[in-house]
């Protein structure tokens, strides 16, 4: 099979998976827009020339911060069900993404071996409790260039609880 081949095999596939992801607003795609590879930016890689950005600052109306927030680590491990599809938190093990074991605290980009986007490997990010906040609720607007198609999660207190659930996988 040629590589376009595969690339439209893949980005259909991964559209279709991604479909579930974030909260029904941002998820629901027509028949037409799953199977267009332009629907899913993750699955054709950038030029190597893509810069990393500077983290932003979240874009939440309210502007709650993580700081204000108590994460539940039982609802976060039933809110992870939708990042399931590309994600696991078994240690040494990647599906589309990389494995999320011990994610608290580390740089970006780092897991030996797995194929990150150009922005990933070069972002210098740390994965902080607070940029995972951020990161959680746009990942194309925090590091633009990422594979990560995920269109985020937007209540605060769902991004709160997944990280509460991620403390506990290390």
């Amino acid at each position: 099979m040629t590589d376009f081949r595969l690339a439209g095999l893949f980005a259909a596939t991964a559209a279709l998976a991604l479909a579930g992801c974030g909260d029904n607003k941002t998820a629901t795609t027509t028949s037409t827009e799953a199977a267009a590879p332009a629907a899913v930016p993750a699955a054709v890689s950038p030029p190597e020339t893509a810069t990393a950005t500077t983290p932003v600052a979240p874009t939440l109306a309210t502007s709650v911060s993580y700081a204000a927030l108590t994460g539940d680590a039982a609802r976060g491990e039933t809110i992870f069900g939708q990042c399931r599809t590309c994600h696991v938190v078994e240690q040494g093990v990647n599906r589309i993404g990389p494995s999320l074991w011990g994610v608290v605290g580390r740089k970006a980009g780092s897991i030996e071996g797995f194929r990150y986007s150009a922005a990933n490997r070069k972002s210098g990010l740390v994965w902080t409790e607070e940029q995972l906040f951020t990161y959680l609720e746009a990942p194309q607007k925090v590091l633009k260039g990422t594979y990560m198609a995920f269109a985020g999660l937007k209540k605060p207190q769902d991004r709160a609880d997944v990280i509460a659930y991620l403390k506990t996988r290390a």
